[in-house]
C-alpha cells in the first residue's frame, strides 16, 4: 500500500487492533514505493554482482508477502508517531498491539536493558515501546509506525558543524556519512537527512524523513534540489548493494530542515535499510485509511 494505492476500512475497528494490523502489514509487505524503486534499481544496474543482490532481495519481498511472513529476521524496534486528536489511552493500545504482534507475527524479541542486556521477551521494558506525539487540530487520529532495525540505526550519525562550514559541509558530512556506513545498514535503502534545529530535533528530524513515500516530491524547492544532487552523488560512489560494487548504494534521499541557532549547523544523518518497513491508519469518525507512507 501506499498514498495512491491505499485501503479503506469502515468501523468501528478497536485501536489496538488497528495497531496489530500496521505491525502485521509493516513486516510482510514492502511499501509500494520500495517497492518499485527496487525493480528500477534491478534493471538498470550492470553490475552482475549488484543484480545478484538485487535480485535476492526482490525474491525475498515477494516470498514475504506471498507467505504473510517477515521479510527480514531483524523486525527492529517498532518507532510510533501519533498525531491529530488523541489521548493518553492510546499509549496503552500500542503497548498491548507490540506485545501481542511479538507472538502473533512473530516478531524477534529485540528489546534489552541497556547496561545488564536483558531482554524483556516481548518487546517492551523502559522507554518502549517508542511513541512520539503529534498533536494537531485535524479530525482525525493518525497512527504510523516505522520499523527499524539495529544495521541501519547503529549507523545514525550527528555533527554539530560551524556555520563557516556552509552547505558544501553539510553535503560532505551527509555523503560520507553513507559511504562510511558501507554494507552494514544493508544497501541500498534510504538516507533520511535532519539539517538545523537543536541536535536532539535534528536527529528526530532525520528520523521523520523515512516516513515519507520516495514518490513524494519536497514542497521547498531548495531541498528537493538538494535530495537529487545527494541522490546522484551518493550512487556515483560504487558502493552499491550491500557494500559489494555497483550503481545503486541510495533508492533516496529525504531531507527535513529547521531553522537553528545562529551560532550552530546541526545535520544529522540516518539511515533506512533496504527493507524501510512504514504502515499508517488514519482513522476518522467514519472509516480507517491505510497506507505505507505519510509526510510527518
Amino acid at each position: 500500500m501506499s498514498p495512491s494505492d491505499s485501503m479503506v476500512v469502515k468501523l468501528p475497528e478497536p485501536t489496538e487492533k488497528i495497531i496489530e494490523n500496521l505491525l502485521r502489514v509493516a513486516n510482510t509487505k514492502i511499501p509500494e514505493d520500495i517497492g518499485w524503486a527496487l525493480e528500477a534499481a534491478a534493471g538498470w544496474e550492470t553490475n552482475p554482482t549488484a543484480q545478484a543482490q538485487l535480485g535476492a532481495i526482490l525474491e525475498n519481498v515477494r516470498k514475504a508477502e506471498h507467505m504473510y511472513k517477515p521479510m527480514c529476521q531483524d523486525t527492529g524496534i517498532p518507532i510510533f508517531y501519533v498525531r491529530g486528536k488523541f489521548d493518553s489511552s492510546i499509549a496503552k493500545d500500542i503497548t498491548q498491539a507490540v506485545e501481542n504482534c511479538t507472538k502473533s507475527v512473530p516478531m524477534r524479541p529485540n528489546t534489552v536493558d541497556p547496561i545488564i542486556r536483558v531482554n524483556s521477551g516481548n518487546n517492551l521494558g523502559l522507554g518502549m515501546p517508542c511513541i512520539h506525539y503529534i498533536p494537531t487540530d485535524d479530525d482525525f487520529t493518525e497512527i504510523s509506525v516505522m520499523l527499524k532495525g539495529a544495521g541501519s540505526e547503529n549507523m545514525t550519525k550527528l555533527k554539530m558543524l560551524n556555520p563557516s562550514d556552509g552547505m558544501e559541509g553539510v553535503k560532505k558530512f551527509i555523503i560520507d556519512s553513507v559511504i562510511d556506513a558501507g554494507g552494514r545498514p544493508c544497501p541500498p535503502g534510504i538516507v533520511g537527512v535532519g539539517i538545523g534545529g537543536t541536535a536532539d530535533e535534528c536527529v528526530a528530524m532525520a528520523k521523520r524523513a523515512l516516513m515519507e513515500p520516495l514518490d513524494m516530491e519536497d514542497p521547498d524547492p531548495e531541498i528537493q534540489a538538494l535530495e537529487e544532487e545527494l541522490f546522484v552523488k551518493i550512487n556515483s560512489s560504487g558502493l552499491g548493494p550491500m557494500g559489494l560494487g555497483g550503481d545503486t548504494t541510495v533508492l533516496g534521499v529525504k531531507v527535513r530542515k529547521a531553522y537553528c541557532h545562529i551560532a550552530s549547523l546541526p545535520v544529522a544523518v540516518n539511515i533506512g535499510c533496504w527493507a524501510t518497513r512504514r504502515a499508517v491508519a488514519r482513522i476518522t469518525d467514519s472509516d480507517i485509511v491505510y497506507s505505507q507512507g505519510v509526510r510527518l
